[in-house]
């Protein structure tokens, strides 16, 4: 069976590399708007009989690049594609994973049944909000993680020591432990509640942060809120003010930039699993690429050979 990868608008650059990693040419594909704004996609190569894999971050807009995913899709199976994977480096609305205040969707599990309508037959992700998240899945989910890969690229920026591993909030406690295990070191966590999308307040930090400098974790940044909220508290501990942020998922959205240069970070370190903002600043920035990681999946899938030393293990 015939393979090829095809992408829409989302992150070009990563899904060229991926294709060049493979030795793959990347699939023709066109997409334009009517002028009533609605979205028309095509793919222009012959994939009757292919095994498809469609790269599309949902990524800021999400619900553009989430179309273009679910019309990609459709558009390959109707040109007679065998299997139809999605690799979705970054799962837009993995954060909706439950009814906080009662009146509301489980957003996840509605873009996880959209997947599923687009007979997409399995699902590629990197580093999703929840693991948990695998249960909304009706097809399988190979769930990959970039904790390795960005734990070398920051083990390599250490000097002299001591340092800790921060997670900014409970639900970064796992991945905190991770980050721990791979380099080392000790483990502290700050105890948050959210208040709005934007605003954050802490409320205490579990572990020891006092004269250590801290690596503080999470599996995105958004407004970067939970990270300014997290810088604070922890000096207020007595910590070392030389801040490392590891994040797979580099959303920077709104005024991310302008917040994060104020507080004088010491690292960011980020994959490319978004396209991100062309202006960062003078943000004290390191992009570590997933390419290599999406191939080797891909290539494994191919294959039909175990991912199990590539996939996130709770």
């Amino acid at each position: 069976m015939n393979a090829t990868l095809v992408t829409g608008s989302a992150n070009g650059p990563l899904a060229a590399t991926v294709a060049q990693r493979l030795g793959w040419p990347l699939g023709a594909v066109s997409l334009h708007r009517f002028p009533d704004g609605e979205l028309h996609v095509a793919v222009r190569d012959s994939l009757r009989g292919y095994d498809v894999f469609v790269l599309q971050p949902t990524a800021p807009p999400v619900e553009t690049h989430l179309l273009e995913l679910l019309l990609l899709a459709d558009a390959c199976r109707r040109a007679g594609a065998s299997r139809v994977t999605a690799v979705i480096p970054y799962f837009g609305y993995a954060r909706q994973d439950r009814r906080a205040g009662g009146r509301e969707p489980v957003g996840a599990r509605l873009m996880a049944d959209l997947l599923h309508a687009a007979s997409i037959a399995r699902v590629v992700a990197v580093d999703l909000h929840t693991p948990a998240l695998e249960g909304f899945f009706a097809a399988p989910l190979e769930h990959l993680t970039a904790v390795p890969a960005l734990a070398e690229a920051a083990a390599a920026t250490l000097h002299s020591g001591p340092y800790v591993v921060v997670a900014p909030d409970l639900g970064a406690a796992r991945l905190a432990d991770r980050y721990a295990r791979a380099l080392d070191l000790p483990v502290a966590m700050v105890h948050k509640i959210r208040i709005s999308g934007e605003q954050v307040e802490v409320r205490g930090i579990s572990g020891s942060v006092a004269d250590r400098a801290p690596i503080i974790v999470d599996d995105m940044i958004s407004t970067g809120a939970t990270i300014l909220a997290a810088t604070a508290a922890l000096r207020q501990a007595g910590c070392r003010p030389e801040f490392t942020v590891l994040a797979t998922h580099g959303l920077l959205v709104k005024d991310a930039v302008a917040r994060l240069e104020a507080e004088e970070l010491r690292s960011i370190i980020l994959t490319d699993s978004i396209a991100l903002p062309a202006a960062t600043g003078t943000l004290p920035l390191e992009v570590v690429s997933i390419a290599p990681l999406l191939a080797d999946a891909v290539a494994r899938l191919r294959e039909d050979r175990s991912l199990a030393d590539l996939l996130l293990h709770c």
